[in-house]
């Protein structure tokens, strides 16, 4: 037990540096997506340098922390099982499932975009950015609070939040319409 302190740190530096990719790739996304929209030779070059910069991001920061996040996740639950008979832990891991499915389907997004595949709008893209943001409020909350997490609040919390994240994207692109350099 004397290292668990290291693991759990090592976890946590994963969890934000898997957390920065999940947050920026959508907005390269964005821009990827508005690029193609763009007349040439403006739209080659900005796709070509978009997709350049979402390969790394993604292949260079994003899976690895993902990966390195999940083991060091694994090796604490293995250093203290009793985690996996609290509640909290139990809606904690239905979370992360979640983060990994969100994870998974942006990794489909960034191939269909390395193909010039435009599947989505740039507005579904803003919004889609606020699905990680959403997983670490729960997440977050549940880990600092655990068994004292009231959940009524907590599930009304995350409903406000989604709420004000929403309205926030609308507010933007009511502003970007009057200013497009907004």
């Amino acid at each position: 037990m004397e290292y668990y302190n290291y693991i759990k740190s090592l976890h946590l530096i994963f969890v934000v540096t898997w957390f920065a990719g999940l947050f920026y790739i959508p907005r390269l996304f964005v821009y990827h997506i508005e690029a193609t929209e763009k007349p040439e030779p403006d739209r080659a070059i900005l796709t070509y340098q978009l997709k350049l910069m979402t390969k790394r991001l993604w292949y260079i920061i994003t899976w690895p922390s993902a990966i390195l996040c999940t083991l060091f996740a694994i090796w604490l639950l293995l250093l203290m099982p009793s985690w996996l008979s609290q509640p909290w832990m139990h809606v904690k891991l239905l979370f992360v499932v979640l983060l990994i499915v969100y994870h998974l389907k942006t990794h489909q997004m960034y191939l269909q975009l390395q193909r010039d595949e435009i599947r989505y709008s740039s507005h579904f893209m803003r919004i889609w950015n606020e699905g990680a943001t959403i997983v670490l409020f729960a997440v977050t909350f549940l880990v600092v609070l655990k068994s004292a997490f009231d959940w009524i609040f907590g599930v009304a919390g995350i409903i406000v939040l989604g709420v004000l994240l929403m309205l926030g994207i609308r507010l933007y692109k009511r502003i970007q319409e009057k200013n497009p350099e907004a």
